[in-house]
């Protein structure tokens, strides 16, 4: 995959935080680390934007649009 490279600044005890991480061979390097954090945060938004949007919907509303379009396909589908 393509990448980009940016310039970012972080405070400094997260940046001593991340170090030590790299140190410790938890990541081969800042950039390695911090794209995988960044992945995860992105995918936590992801998933929680959509559990927000889910949450909207009213389920016996959802079933009855469901079962209305059954019931009008019935004829329509053939017999197997």
């Amino acid at each position: 995959m393509a990448t980009a490279k940016i310039a970012i600044t972080l405070e400094e005890d997260v940046l001593r935080r991340l170090d030590l991480l790299v140190k410790s061979h938890t990541f081969p390097n800042r950039s390695k680390a911090i794209q995988e954090a960044l992945k995860e945060k992105l995918n936590k938004v992801e998933v929680n934007r959509l559990e927000v949007e889910c949450a909207k919907l009213d389920p016996d509303f959802e079933q009855a649009l469901a079962d209305e379009g059954l019931s009008a396909e019935g004829g329509e589908w053939p017999e197997y």
